[in-house]
């Protein structure tokens, strides 16, 4: 464990005052002085037994004996009395002036020595952040020389595939692009929600033009030790220039270049701006076309700086996306290579129920399916596995004891759930329900109704308004059946996601005609002075939108009541036994 330097030299003074305490209180401990009447002492005085005395301004004096015995008595502090010492031969010291004197000497001593062991932690800590300093600025990077990956790996992503496959040429043969005076993009900036492959296709990228590739984070750059960062983003485009081509990956790059607010503003940081002055200036210092390029990925786009985003910098900017069906299915084929797949097995059919599943959540999805059926020791992966695991990605593990759960609570989860389900059918019969079930869930939920909504580019108002009654759906069957005193905790989830996306429909889209065309998003970001409208806004629209939604459920309550029977006896439905109850 690392102990900061003023930490060490406040533990050395301690240390060093208790030392210099425990030995004074040693010395005097082995000196007893024997209290001696003062009327004894002028008898001893007058026979001349007394050695020694030590005189000071204190009420009492010290002396020894001629026998060796110390003591001490009053001091009668008269002006003849060291004369009459004298007289009787007796050796006087001044007591004051030799303590002053010693404990100065001590004093000086212990200040010398604090001070000694105070420059030396200090200069062992100058010298340990260089160290660190120098050990710190070095990138650790990784060579794409070996297990190269290339767009062959890569699936889906399309187009942001075609627009990299461009830059290959560009860093392979870069002298092609110069007789048109054609420069080659400095920068691009992949982004994109999570998951979406934007690391991957950076290194099928410099796999591609088989050159090197370095990977480094934004979080890699921001350092307790001024000047680091910036010396760090310096070493790193050191390195690339003596390969001479290569690829530079920042990943997560908005915790390195957000938007600086200027002196006045107390969210930025002096270093935080340093580092991010040094990746401006080292992006715009290439020289010509030297075949390095720089590719960044973010979650973020919004957050980063004007400056990072101009031409010359991040030139191209590129949209990494969920998958559509087509590019889900493609990635469930590259995923499942490796796999043994069962002939029951219909990707396809995975793909089309995969709706908003980002190319990782597919991955884990395939891989959990490898899993189940590892533990069961089954020779294939079959469809079988592929729905347990895609229950486990979105809900978690089955809870196996169920035996806490009263039939009362039962009997709620099983209207709650059958609400929403209830409410998506009728809404919207573009939309899929495809399995309700009552049974508790790792994740802490007690049931859950998997609604799969088209596969669009878009969602209307229409869409968005659905989607709002259908999270509301469940709290409002508990209301029809059980009363409004008897409703449950159970919609906390449900209410935040219909909060959610009633602000985001009237607040981000300009959905609303009573508020307008405003993005509310913008006026908060300039921290202009808002009033409450929206806030009242989203409650009067959802308080309608509950009313509304209780009035399917009325309309439909044997079709409620159909399904959460059979749930509280089944404990889960697929899509065909939901779609048989409503048709009947």
């Amino acid at each position: 464990m690392k102990i900061d330097g003023k930490i060490k030299l406040l533990l050395v003074l301690i240390i060093s005052i208790a030392l210099m305490s425990g030995i004074y209180l040693y010395i005097n401990s082995g000196r007893q002085y024997k209290e001696m009447p003062y009327r004894l002492f002028l008898i001893h005085l007058g026979k001349g037994l007394v050695d020694e005395v030590e005189l000071s301004d204190k009420a009492k004096l010290t002396g020894k004996l001629k026998n060796g015995e110390i003591f001490i008595t009053d001091n009668p502090r008269t002006e003849n009395f060291k004369e009459q010492l004298l007289l009787h031969d007796v050796k006087v010291k001044e007591g004051d002036k030799n303590a002053i004197l010693g404990q100065g000497i001590s004093f000086i001593l212990l200040l010398a020595g604090i001070g000694v062991v105070a420059y030396i932690i200090n200069n062992n800590n100058s010298k340990q952040a260089e160290k660190e300093m120098a050990t710190m600025s070095k990138m650790d990077t990784e060579d794409s020389s070996s297990d190269r990956t290339t767009f062959n790996d890569v699936a889906g992503n399309e187009e942001a595939k075609e627009s990299l496959r461009e830059l290959v040429d560009f860093i392979k043969y870069p002298e092609n692009y110069d007789k048109y005076g054609a420069r080659l993009p400095r920068g691009v900036l992949l982004y994109g929600p999570p998951g979406t492959g934007k690391t991957l296709l950076a290194k099928a990228l410099a796999g591609e033009a088989k050159v090197p590739f370095y990977a480094v984070s934004g979080s890699d750059f921001i350092q307790v030790y001024a000047g680091l960062g910036a010396s760090r983003i310096r070493e790193l485009f050191k390195k690339a220039k003596e390969d001479g081509k290569s690829v530079i990956f920042i990943d997560e790059i908005d915790s390195l270049g957000k938007k600086r607010k200027g002196s006045s503003s107390n969210s930025g940081s002096e270093e935080g701006d340093r580092t991010l002055n040094a990746l401006l200036t080292e992006m715009s210092g290439f020289k010509g076309n030297e075949g390095i390029i720089v590719i960044a990925a973010t979650n973020r786009v919004d957050t980063l700086d004007e400056a990072l985003l101009r031409p010359g910098r991040f030139d191209r900017q590129i949209e990494v996306g969920l998958p559509d069906v087509n590019a889900r299915y493609s990635i469930l084929k590259l995923h499942s290579k490796n796999k043994p797949l069962s002939k029951d097995v219909d990707l396809k059919k995975v793909a089309l129920e995969t709706v908003y599943f980002s190319g990782a959540k597919l991955e884990n999805l395939m891989n959990e399916s490898a899993m189940i059926a590892a533990r069961k020791r089954d020779k294939h992966i079959t469809m079988e596995h592929i729905n347990k695991a895609y229950y486990t990605v979105l809900v978690g593990e089955e809870k196996k004891d169920r035996s806490n759960i009263s039939i009362e609570d039962k009997g709620i989860t099983a209207y709650h759930e059958a609400g929403h389900a209830l409410v998506a059918k009728k809404l919207s019969k573009s939309n899929r329900v495809t399995k309700v079930s009552i049974i508790p869930s790792t994740k802490g939920m007690g049931g859950f109704s998997l609604n799969i909504p088209p596969d669009r580019m878009y969602q209307t108002k229409k869409d968005i308004i659905a989607n709002i009654k259908v999270a509301l759906g469940g709290r409002a069957a508990e209301e029809l059946i059980f009363g409004k005193d008897n409703i449950t905790t159970g919609a906390s989830s449900d209410l935040q996601k219909a909060t959610e996306m009633t602000l985001s429909m009237i607040g981000s889209y300009g959905m609303d005609e009573e508020l307008g065309l405003l993005n509310y998003d913008v006026i908060l970001s300039n921290n202009l002075n808002t009033d409450i409208s929206l806030t009242e806004r989203t409650r009067d629209m959802l308080g309608n939108l509950y009313i509304e939604t209780k009035e399917v459920l009325k309309e439909n309550k044997k079709y409620l009541d159909s399904i959460a029977n059979m749930l509280i006896e089944k404990e889960s439905l697929n899509e065909e036994e939901v779609n048989q109850i409503l048709e009947n």
